[in-house]
């Protein structure tokens, strides 16, 4: 059986997360704090893909695509944080040599798509807000679909190449990665050759997966703020910007340090701060994203109340 391109030049097995801390009482805390973050997580983009399924009020392109990033948030977390609950309460905390190539290559795939997603749900309040008439045709079911297969295929190919570029260094020892996942910036500092290429890769990636994207939010952000500008009523300019407000917070949480962690050189990270930036736009965003949407949403309010029954009362 041929082994992989990148088996052939490590003698690493398995690795060791070192995670945050290796005080137990501390671990045990973190512990209780990060099962909370993650079961609310599951729970509240949970409910928001189960109201938007439900609700024929919400088949929208801008609530389909809200499912899809709800759905890319669960994923998001349950590649990383499952594993981290285990080593905060196990004394082992070991990830296989293929585990941890799989976790790095799902954890690019779905954060990538997730990145270009943002970039379509900029591109839908475009549409929206500066050509409402023409909105439902623009924004065709086909289209949407189409966009969101793109964004899922621009993920797929993009991992690979930042997974493959890594896991093909030696890696001879030590095995401890500073990290609580098998993230590329963590893993490269392991390696026993020169990483200047990848350096180099990970920013020409950096640029096209993170840049480019926010190149499309900030273009189609600068013609809806032109558009909302040119209307006359301010409660009218307020309704507008406030469908794309929780867009902007959402997109600010998780493009900012994604574009610190990855667009860095790999000599000048620091082992803390990536940790902090990573579980900030990993689990902190995620977390946070179903509160902001449905706080600042009266469709998912309603929906809400639609479903549970509770609205027949008001």
């Amino acid at each position: 059986m041929q082994n992989l391109p990148w088996e052939n030049q490590s003698s690493i097995s398995e690795f060791i997360l070192l995670g945050f801390s290796s005080d137990f009482q501390i671990n045990v805390i973190l512990f209780n704090i990060f099962l909370f973050l993650y079961l609310s997580t599951l729970m509240g983009n949970g409910l928001i893909v189960t109201l938007i399924h439900l609700d024929s009020c919400l088949h929208t392109p801008m609530y389909f695509f809200l499912s899809v990033l709800s759905m890319l948030d669960m994923s998001y977390v349950t590649t990383t944080v499952p594993q981290m609950l285990v080593h905060l309460i196990c004394q082992k905390k070991t990830i296989s040599y293929v585990g941890c190539v799989a976790q790095m290559y799902i954890f690019l795939v779905v954060g990538i798509t997730e990145g270009w997603l943002f970039s379509i749900m900029a591109y839908d309040r475009y549409v929206a807000i500066c050509y409402p008439l023409r909105y439902k045709v623009i924004m065709s079911p086909w289209l949407c679909g189409a966009m969101v297969v793109f964004c899922g295929l621009w993920g797929i190919s993009c991992s690979l190449v930042y997974t493959v570029f890594t896991m093909r260094l030696p890696f001879c020892g030590p095995n401890e990665i500073n990290h609580f996942f098998c993230e590329v910036p963590a893993v490269l500092k392991l390696a026993c050759a020169d990483t200047s290429l990848n350096d180099r890769v990970d920013f020409i990636l950096g640029f096209i997966l993170l840049l480019i994207p926010l190149s499309f939010i900030l273009a189609s952000y600068f013609h809806i703020f032109a558009t909302i500008l040119r209307i006359r009523s301010a409660q009218g300019r307020l309704k507008a910007f406030s469908t794309c407000a929780s867009h902007i917070t959402v997109v600010t949480m998780f493009c900012g340090p994604a574009m610190f962690m990855y667009m860095n050189p790999g000599a000048n990270a620091s082992p803390e701060r990536d940790k902090k930036l990573a579980l900030f736009y990993n689990v902190i965003s995620a977390f946070l994203n179903p509160i902001i949407y449905s706080l600042r949403n009266k469709d998912v309010k309603k929906a809400f109340l639609r479903l549970t029954g509770w609205g027949n009362n008001m």
